[in-house]
């Protein structure tokens, strides 16, 4: 029987430059391993590269070989000999944390919470630097299915409670990268602020409606009444207000890039809306959705008469909307996202598969799978695996869609 290969962990450390990686694998096809692993990350012009081999021969003699080869390009090398105990199972969880900033104390914190659970960090990248802060930590939990997550979910809300850091939490493996559709709530998600408050404050309503709206966003009152309420106190409103309202609708940061990206990912994009369609309609073209589901406001002889025309996009309504989407275009509902920030959102987040609460109530933080609490809606992309580097180099060239300046 012939003598077993030993496994040899190689890691070259130093500044990075052209070369050092022909330079390595050079010398080790001198001794014919075989490759069982790479990975190489660079931080701020400094390169780690890991090479996993098995080699045939004496690693002792490898070790000098390396050693000498790596001295020439100024590189540091550390050896490692022991048994090969095969590649790593697929991390089990993404962990993604978004801060502005993450301190050191936060990571110890979300590091010791893992560890107490017996969860494993296989991998942390960085995914943005700005507008914030964001790190993703492959991980891998213990078995335990939905428990197991609850577990994981409950214990990293802890931290970013304690913190100030947003943490989101994922299956991870394929199901993470096989999300296809995602809609958005319009108000206070996708733009700034509340429309039917921007109507009213052409009314002179403006304090009596935000009172109901904010009633309604913390549950307290049923949607529906709290939008006829609301909805009445317009009665006799021109209807030119309404076009003017639309033009002064301003886009969350982050929104017109975070659509144009997830575009270019082939998600079918869309809203679903309390407010009115006759207000959104316009900035859902110029953004290139697919779906538009709103309340529409009656209108008679150029006025609005404070009532609004068929059926109303409640919660209930919401999810149904949703569903409705992901089966005109065949995406599963496990592959669909949902982003809201009020409790007239609780339903469509718990049908979506990933349902994310954006700066939201918390009515809805409670039953969301992800909570975001810093102003910058490019965060959700970063949540999905999506990169800040990737963004801005989709954005470099055409990628096949119109060009619109960052916002």
């Amino acid at each position: 029987m012939g003598a077993i290969d030993s496994t040899v962990l190689v890691t070259v450390t130093g500044p990075d430059r052209p070369g050092v990686t022909s330079v390595l694998f050079a010398a080790l096809s001198r001794h014919e391993v075989s490759l069982l692993d790479v990975e190489q990350v660079v931080i701020r012009g400094r390169l780690t590269l890991g090479v996993l081999v098995s080699c045939p021969g004496d690693p002792e003699s490898l070790q000098e070989v390396l050693e000498d080869a790596m001295h020439t390009v100024g590189m540091s090398v550390d050896i490692e000999i022991g048994a090969h105990q095969g590649r790593p199972a697929v991390s089990t969880h993404a962990v993604v944390v978004l801060g502005s900033p993450i301190s050191a104390r936060a990571l110890q914190s979300i590091a010791r919470a893992l560890a107490v659970l017996g969860a494993n960090i296989d991998t942390i990248r960085g995914v943005a630097d700005y507008p914030l802060t964001g790190l993703e930590l492959m991980v891998s939990a213990p078995a335990g299915g939905e428990e197991s997550d609850r577990r994981l979910r409950t214990a990293l809300a802890e931290v970013s409670v304690a913190e100030n850091v947003d943490i989101a939490v994922e299956r991870g493996g394929l199901a993470r990268r096989a999300k296809r559709l995602i809609v958005f709530d319009v108000d206070s998600t996708l733009v700034q602020g509340e429309v039917i408050e921007m109507l009213a404050a052409r009314a002179g309503v403006e304090d009596e409606v935000r009172e109901v709206t904010e009633s309604a966003m913390r549950g307290e009152i049923d949607f529906t009444e709290s939008l006829h309420k609301r909805v009445a106190t317009l009665a006799g409103l021109d209807a030119s207000v309404i076009d003017d309202v639309a033009d002064g609708l301003a886009l969350t940061p982050g929104a017109r890039t975070t659509i144009r990206t997830l575009r270019r990912l082939g998600y079918h994009c869309g809203v679903v809306s309390g407010g009115f369609r006759q207000v959104i309609e316009g900035l859902a073209h110029e953004l290139e959705l697919d779906f538009v589901q709103a309340n529409t406001l009656e209108i008679v002889d150029g006025k609005l008469t404070g009532r609004v025309v068929g059926d109303i996009v409640d919660r209930a309504a919401k999810a149904t909307a949703l569903r409705k989407f992901a089966a005109q275009v065949g995406v599963p509902m496990e592959q669909t996202v949902a982003v809201g920030d009020g409790a007239n959102d609780i339903d469509m987040l718990n049908a979506a598969g990933l349902g994310v609460a954006f700066n939201a109530k918390p009515a809805l933080r409670e039953v969301a799978d992800t909570a975001l609490s810093h102003p910058f809606l490019d965060a959700v992309l970063f949540v999905l695996g999506v990169t800040r580097d990737e963004v801005e180099a989709a954005d470099a060239v055409d990628g096949g869609i119109r060009r619109v300046p960052l916002q």
